[in-house]
């Protein structure tokens, strides 16, 4: 039961993202307008990168229309949701990072060493937002469990922000380039894999105390920043190759981070590990599957 003192925060945060949201939206409304008149690859992959954050924001469904969860059910959704994060940070992004390295021509060697360098920039970034977060006074005076517990899942949803923008860029170079079949593959493989991270984001908030509405709506701008990274992709798309492994890498680094310090450890804490290493196991096969079926 949140406290009465909690209550006015919650409502300036929510009041908080529904400005973004709709900043976001007339944002994304504005670079409708100038794309339009712009180049048919750009406007590809604003129609891709749209796709991806509609995407996300369908994942949020279950959790916008279900009343309450139990909390071995929240826990397993927990579970399920490090596993989808784990298979997407191997698939989606330090073999795409690796890969992308190559291809701006550095060896094998090099190649590794660059990922590697962006997943440390990743955890240390995510380590910059913990320390931020313990500095943080919205949650004065609350319980220091559940300080705990809330500062884990807004670093959770931190991540998966991150995570967005690199995947958001690499749509923009694939419409930029020369086979429009693969972009579209590629975009339509994002985007499915959406759907589970739009999910485990509202999940994540939800299972801390916020209302329904105010977690899908998080759920639903964490996937916002794929259209505008998509057509920055486009646009600038030599000076987005170069930048795409460090940031796929740094994205891996974030979500690795988070997975292993953060989520696992809260989906155990209410003595459920059984069922939420199950869930892992499971949550990483699907996104595994859904990132690999259409490679």
């Amino acid at each position: 039961m949140q406290s009465a003192r909690a209550f006015p925060h919650n409502l300036r945060l929510a009041l908080g993202a529904a400005i973004c949201l709709a900043g976001a939206l007339a944002l994304l409304d504005d670079i409708v307008g100038e794309v339009q008149a712009f180049d048919g690859r750009v406007h590809g992959a604003l129609m891709g990168g749209a796709m991806a954050a509609l995407a996300t924001a369908l994942g949020t469904l279950p959790v916008l229309l279900s009343q309450k969860f139990s909390q071995r059910t929240y826990d397993g959704f927990l579970g399920f949701g490090a596993g989808v994060m784990l298979a997407a940070t191997a698939f989606s992004l330090v073999m795409p990072a690796i890969a992308a390295s190559k291809g701006a021509g550095a060896g094998p060697f090099e190649a590794s060493l660059t990922v590697g360098g962006g997943i440390l920039l990743g955890m240390g970034l995510v380590l910059l937002l913990d320390r931020v977060a313990r500095h943080e006074t919205l949650l004065d005076g609350a319980d220091p469990a559940r300080s705990d517990s809330v500062k884990r899942a807004w670093l959770f949803v931190a991540a998966v922000a991150i995570h967005n923008l690199p995947e958001g860029l690499a749509i923009g170079v694939a419409y930029a380039g020369v086979d429009l079949a693969k972009a579209h593959s590629l975009a339509t493989g994002i985007s499915i894999q959406d759907v589970p991270e739009g999910l485990v984001v509202a999940l994540a908030l939800r299972t801390v105390g916020y209302g329904r509405l105010f977690s899908c709506a998080l759920g639903v701008a964490s996937g916002l920043i794929e259209p505008v990274a998509a057509v920055s992709g486009a646009v600038l798309i030599e000076f987005a190759r170069g930048l795409l492994p460090w940031g796929l890498a740094l994205a891996a680094g974030a979500m690795l981070f988070v997975i292993v310090h953060d989520v696992v450890p809260e989906s155990h804490r209410n003595g459920n590990s059984t069922s939420a290493s199950c869930a892992v196991v499971f949550g990483f096969i699907l996104m595994m599957v859904l990132d690999t079926a259409l490679a």
